[in-house]
């Protein structure tokens, strides 16, 4: 395959960015996209020039540290993770457009790497789960009901990559806020600290600068772990709740 792209190339958080167009052949439709990137930067190193700087960790999927939107698309075409998104999803001569996330909350550090260290203080926020010292529990010393269950680790599979932001016209953080905080208050584990969990977390995710939310459907539609959009309306009943509580 012989294909155009398109690349956000950016030396700093304070210099200007600017697309540059480069042209790439041989490209295997079983490379994935990062691996068709990693093509493109050999070629740029041979000839002396500044390689494309992207995020990438596990390649597997899991990691969640890939963070490309593609031809408009958070992860591209496919509701995948951009590791495993692979160049059969493309056509030969195609023109392919490669930018950062688009976010005020997410800086760009380089190109196509932006700082999504505010994701980690959201989770900061929440802080810790209390549990009493000494060995760990049996698994079924605490008995959880099976809906219960299933709910936290539907939520648990979000990896943080960031896909639903850059999706949302408003960069809003609501789909992964929702998921942290969802997975860990619907279990008894999580209970004492539930009011205040929720809480911290709206807070921090507000400090952060990310938008508001008006239910578009952009993030869960981008996710490609499937969380579900109606993650936002479980974790705005548990903000009503504690605020409730709070306020008593």
């Amino acid at each position: 395959m012989k294909l155009t792209l398109r690349v956000w190339r950016q030396k700093n958080a304070d210099a200007p960015g600017a697309m540059s167009t480069y042209q790439v052949d041989g490209i295997s439709q079983d490379m994935s996209f990062l691996e068709m990137l990693d093509t493109l930067n050999e070629e740029l190193i041979l000839t002396g020039d500044d390689p494309v700087a992207f995020d990438h960790d596990c390649r597997e999927g899991i990691c969640g540290a890939c963070s490309l939107v593609i031809n408009g698309d958070a992860h591209g075409p496919e509701r995948t993770t951009t590791c495993q998104l692979h160049m059969r999803s493309f056509q030969d001569g195609d023109t392919i457009d490669i930018e950062p996330w688009r976010a005020s909350a997410f800086p760009v550090v380089k190109d196509l790497v932006v700082d999504r260290s505010a994701f980690d203080r959201i989770i900061q926020a929440g802080g810790y789960i209390s549990a009493p010292t000494g060995t760990a529990p049996d698994a079924h010393a605490t008995p959880v009901p099976k809906p219960d269950a299933d709910f936290a680790f539907e939520h648990a599979e979000c990896i943080g990559c960031g896909a639903c932001v850059a999706a949302c016209p408003n960069g809003s953080a609501m789909l992964f806020t929702s998921a942290k905080i969802n997975h860990l208050n619907v279990l008894p584990q999580g209970a004492p600290e539930r009011e205040t969990r929720v809480l911290d977390m709206v807070d921090q995710m507000d400090i952060e600068g990310f938008g508001g939310c008006t239910l578009t459907g952009e993030c869960a539609t981008a996710c490609p772990k499937g969380i579900p959009l109606p993650s936002i309306s479980a974790m705005n009943k548990e903000w009503l709740r504690a605020t409730r509580k709070v306020h008593r």
